[in-house]
């Protein structure tokens, strides 16, 4: 990459892959003292040449005014802009083939500021059903606590239910956003991406306004689900998972059109929930590795569904990859995305003991919350990850107590199957 040309995307007639552009897309060695990687820019603030700079600086990035032709926003105020993280915000976007990105101090810091930009009293938000507990639980009580209210619904492949909710949604007010996680933690449903679009068309027809779709990209991440190409507006992410994946930093993500994240940027400098660059630079070098440590564990995950699909202390494997051609959920699949990924959950015969007993043999998988790391996870998301959600709710959307969810690392998928068997001996 020359540095010269340090966004530089294609090479002769050929469009590089975001894999490639992780190596140097967005930065310099120039700007920094011929440094290959990008140094940590460890400072507050960022001085300027002179006073009338300043002042067009500030009017830009707080957005008073538009950028002139060949303007670009210089620096100011680590809360408001850092090389860092305009460098990972770069590359970020790049995964999504989206106009822009934005990174946040964690994935609910990203959600929460996505959500309290478009969202305002008297508003509603229409949501897939099940969520990740943090979400579940800011829709339900932190924004309801500042007016905001939330309708759900529990088969995202189906057009009439998903229009039956948002009939039902638009009783309460205005629906603002269709928010989406999609495939579901931890159960791995499925959204049909055009049918929220369609339905989000319908919303728009009937109010005068047509809410924003966004998507919980977490799961799958942009290298085997790209939300953007399938009528999302937004996708976001806990950056903590898969692009961080050595379970060793905190961060969120949010990419789409440059109006819209502008929009979310706006309201991340008011409320301070930016990453800091320690974390940015962090994010940097993990994401060299993304696409190798995603296709390795997504091979082991597949080793291991099929491992647990035949044991017989194992009552239900919900793998994406076990789909079948009558199951409405496999046209969808195939149509969003590339790969099941590498995390699942599993039922083991029985409940909540059986369960932790289970857990409490392994020796290799690591009993933790959190997914998308080096090394392989698991956890009883019922008590853990969801207990937040009433139990009633868990019950309705399927996460019981005999649930488990794990995460599959990198690890020899052959040492990983001698751990479960091992374990299942209980």
């Amino acid at each position: 990459m020359k540095s010269s040309n340090y966004k530089q995307r294609t090479v002769g007639d050929r469009t590089l892959r975001p894999e490639t552009l992780m190596m140097g897309f967005g930065y310099s060695p120039a700007l920094s003292e011929g440094a290959l990687k990008p140094p940590v820019f460890l400072t507050s603030t960022f001085v300027f040449e002179t006073a009338q700079q300043g002042k067009d600086q500030f009017d830009l990035t707080s957005g008073r005014r538009q950028a002139r032709d060949g303007e670009q926003a210089g620096l100011v105020y680590s809360r408001f802009n850092n090389p860092n993280f305009e460098i990972l915000e770069d590359r970020v976007a790049v995964w999504d083939d989206a106009e822009r990105g934005a990174v946040f101090a964690s994935g609910m810091a990203a959600i929460a500021t996505t959500l309290l930009t478009f969202c305002k009293p008297g508003d509603v938000v229409l949501h897939s059903r099940p969520l990740y507990g943090g979400t579940e639980t800011l829709i339900r009580n932190t924004l309801s606590a500042f007016g905001i209210g939330s309708a759900g619904f529990t088969d995202g492949t189906d057009p009439e239910h998903v229009e039956a909710a948002a009939h039902a949604a638009m009783e309460q007010g205005t629906v603002s956003v269709l928010f989406a996680e999609t495939p579901a933690n931890p159960t791995g449903g499925l959204i049909d991406l055009k049918v929220l679009s369609d339905v989000a068309d319908l919303v728009g027809t009937r109010q005068g306004k047509r809410p924003l779709v966004i998507v919980d990209n977490t799961l799958l991440g942009p290298m085997f689900q790209q939300p953007l190409r399938h009528g999302a507006d937004l996708a976001v992410y806990s950056l903590t998972k898969y692009a961080g994946g050595h379970s060793d930093l905190i961060a969120g993500g949010v990419t789409g059109s440059a109006e819209h994240v502008g929009r979310i940027v706006q309201t991340r400098s008011a409320l301070g929930t930016q990453l800091d660059p320690n974390t940015c630079w962090m994010l940097l070098r993990s994401l060299e590795t993304l696409q190798i440590r995603a296709e390795r564990a997504a091979a082991n995950a597949r080793r291991l569904a099929e491992f647990l699909r035949d044991h017989d202390k194992i009552t239900q494997v919900d793998y994406l990859g076990f789909l079948t051609a009558d199951d409405p959920r496999k046209a969808v699949f195939d149509r969003q995305s590339t790969s099941p990924g590498s995390t699942f959950s599993f039922y083991v015969k029985g409940g909540e003991p059986e369960a932790f007993a289970f857990l409490d043999r392994l020796q290799l998988c690591k009993l933790a919350v959190s997914l998308g790391g080096t090394e392989t996870l698991i956890c009883h998301p019922a008590s853990t990850t969801h207990s937040g959600v009433p139990a009633p709710l868990r019950e309705e959307i399927g996460l019981t107590d005999s649930l488990v969810r794990i995460s599959v690392g990198i690890e020899n998928v052959d040492d990983l199957i001698a751990d479960l068997t091992q374990a299942l001996d209980f």
